[in-house]
C-alpha cells in the first residue's frame, strides 16, 4: 500500500453515539472514514455537526438489515472511494421485553439488525481484504451478550452470535492478514442510556465497580487500536470494556 494512501474505514451505524466517537477517533488517526446511515434527515444534520468540528467523512446509505441494500452501498463505495481496508459493524437496535411477551417481530427486529446485519456487510468487503492480504473487522457487541440480561433474549441472543461469527471467520482467514475481533462494550455514557430516568441510571452505576460510565472515546480508542499495524496478531479475540462489571 502507498504510505501516502489513506486506509479506508466503513462504521455501520455511524450516526449514533459510539458510532460518532469511532469515527471521529479514526478520522483523527489519519483514516478516510466512510459513515453507513439509514436516516437521511438524522445523517445531513450529523454531517453538519462532524464539518462544524473538522471532522471529514463521507456518508453512503444502506440498510445493514439488507442484504442487496448493502451490496449496493459497497460498490458505491468502491466506485466512488475505492476498496474498504477495515469494517466496524456497530449498527444495531433493541426491542426490549420479557421472553413470553416477545412478538416474533421484536426477535425477528433485533436478529436482523444485529446479526444479520454482520454477515451481510462483512461477506461484502471480505473476499477484497483477503486478495489484497490486509483487513480489519471490528464486531462491536455488548456486556449483555456475554452475560445475559433480563427483557433482552433478542439482543442478548444476537451479541453473543456476533463473537462466535467472529472466532470462527477469524480462523478462517488469519493467514491472510486479516483479523477478526470483538468488542464489547458495557454501559456507556451515550445519549440512549443519559436520556434514562436518573434513579435508574444510579442503580445501574452502582454496578460497575469502577463507579461510572464508560466514555465513548474509550469504546474508540480500541477500535483505533484493533483497526493498527500493531494488532497484527490480535485475532478471534473478544474485548470486555465494562468498567468491571463482568469479569470472567
Amino acid at each position: 500500500m502507498d504510505k501516502n494512501q489513506k486506509r479506508v474505514v466503513l462504521v455501520t451505524g455511524a450516526t449514533g453515539g459510539l458510532g460518532t466517537a469511532m469515527c471521529e477517533a479514526l478520522y483523527k488517526e489519519g483514516y478516510r472514514v466512510l459513515a453507513n446511515y439509514r436516516s437521511k434527515d438524522k445523517a445531513d444534520g450529523w454531517k453538519m455537526m462532524m464539518d462544524s468540528k473538522n471532522i471529514k467523512v463521507d456518508l453512503f446509505y444502506g440498510e445493514v438489515s439488507d442484504y442487496a441494500s448493502v451490496e449496493s452501498m459497497v460498490k458505491e463505495i468502491e466506485e466512488k472511494v475505492g476498496p474498504v481496508d477495515v469494517l466496524v459493524n456497530n449498527a444495531g437496535i433493541t426491542r426490549d421485553t420479557a421472553f413470553r411477551k416477545m412478538s416474533y417481530e421484536q426477535w425477528r427486529d433485533v436478529l436482523s439488525s444485529n446479526l444479520d446485519s454482520v454477515f451481510n456487510c462483512t461477506r461484502n468487503v471480505i473476499n477484497g481484504m483477503i486478495d489484497r492480504n490486509f483487513g480489519r473487522i471490528i464486531n462491536i457487541s455488548s456486556v449483555n451478550g456475554q452475560r445475559g440480561q433480563f427483557g433482552q433474549a433478542n439482543y442478548s441472543a444476537a451479541k453473543a452470535g456476533m463473537h462466535g461469527f467472529t472466532k470462527t471467520l477469524a480462523m478462517e482467514v488469519a493467514r491472510k492478514g486479516v483479523t477478526v475481533n470483538t468488542i464489547s462494550p458495557g454501559y456507556i455514557g451515550t445519549d440512549m442510556v443519559m436520556a434514562v430516568k436518573e434513579e435508574i441510571r444510579n442503580q445501574i452505576v452502582e454496578q460497575i465497580p469502577m463507579g461510572r460510565l464508560g466514555g465513548t472515546e474509550e469504546v474508540a480508542h480500541l477500535v483505533c487500536f484493533l483497526a493498527s499495524d500493531q494488532a497484527s496478531f490480535i485475532t478471534g479475540a473478544n474485548y470486555s470494556i465494562n468498567g468491571g462489571q463482568h469479569v470472567y
